[in-house]
């Protein structure tokens, strides 16, 4: 009777994860091995890995440069995220006169659409009037406008930042309830042992809030692998392929050449390196937890 019950709370949760996560994505997983292209419609049939091989092969769009950029976009936005946002989280840890305001003035930005936000950025980095040149050119720093989203050496970095800006409160939320978590008689008993406050952070603070560092920083590269809404807003990718990611990649193949094979394939891609990064970053940290 037990078990009855058990599975009839469970079931509605299953039936639901089945129909709209396992069976889409068993589907894409199928149509990355087919001609599945919306302008030859009655010729879908199985290709084998083709599709992985004009991918591979695209002399438009580089693969191995769509990888770099995709590699650059996740890892320095994350590692400057990371950092950024634990340093917001150890300054807000302890109480200050305005903390809830200043607090909930800071956590906003989290709650604004990526696409809007990579709006706003664009008309910030724009090379005729945007606010950066603006303020660069006043402060003497510049003599002429750069055009941060039209020269390919610039276009990067100034995704990059936007993302950055929009991610530090994610880590400063997370990692701020793990803070509060950490036990006062932990760093009594360190300053005791004449722990300064780098050991402190390094002994007592991190080591006691790994978890949510491991959690977080994996949810974080999943979600910035799969957010191509900034680079959308600001560049589409452009100019010259320098903000092309494998994201960005995918959704043209799909809604500009209408080559949902294609597309799928990159899906593919995305999901195994994926599976890869975390595979790797899991066991070693599990190795460093375990030499601790």
């Amino acid at each position: 009777m037990n078990q009855r019950k058990t599975w009839g709370y469970i079931a509605p949760t299953l039936l639901l994860i089945t129909l709209l996560v396992y069976i889409p994505v068993l589907k894409g997983i199928i149509i990355a091995f087919q001609n599945y292209n919306m302008f030859n419609i009655m010729d879908i049939h199985f290709n084998g890995f083709q599709n992985y091989k004009d991918i591979i092969n695209d002399r438009a769009f580089p693969f191995m440069e769509v990888l770099y950029n995709t590699f650059t976009w996740v890892f320095v936005s994350l590692a400057l995220q990371f950092v950024l946002g634990f340093s917001l989280a150890l300054l807000l840890r302890k109480p200050f006169k305005g903390r809830g305001v200043y607090t909930s003035l800071v956590f906003y930005t989290w709650a604004v659409s990526g696409f809007a936000i990579g709006l706003i950025w664009s008309w910030m980095f724009n090379g005729q009037f945007g606010l950066i040149n603006d303020l660069l050119m006043r402060f003497h720093l510049i003599k002429t406008p750069i055009g941060f989203l039209s020269d390919p050496r610039y276009a990067m970095i100034s995704v990059i930042i936007a993302n950055v800006w929009y991610g530090i409160p994610f880590f400063g939320i997370m990692l701020l309830a793990a803070l509060q978590s950490v036990p006062a008689e932990l760093y009594e008993a360190a300053r005791m042992d004449g722990a300064g406050p780098w050991s402190q952070l390094f002994n007592v603070t991190i080591p006691f809030i790994s978890a949510t560092i491991i959690s977080t920083t994996l949810l974080r590269m999943m979600w910035i692998m799969n957010f191509p809404e900034i680079i959308y807003g600001m560049t589409n990718g452009g100019p010259a392929n320098s903000t092309n990611i494998l994201a960005t990649y995918m959704i043209n193949k799909i809604y500009k050449e209408f080559n949902y094979g294609q597309g799928a394939a990159i899906g593919v891609m995305i999901m195994v390196i994926l599976l890869i990064c975390t595979t790797t970053y899991l066991s070693m940290t599990n190795k460093k937890e375990l030499e601790l």
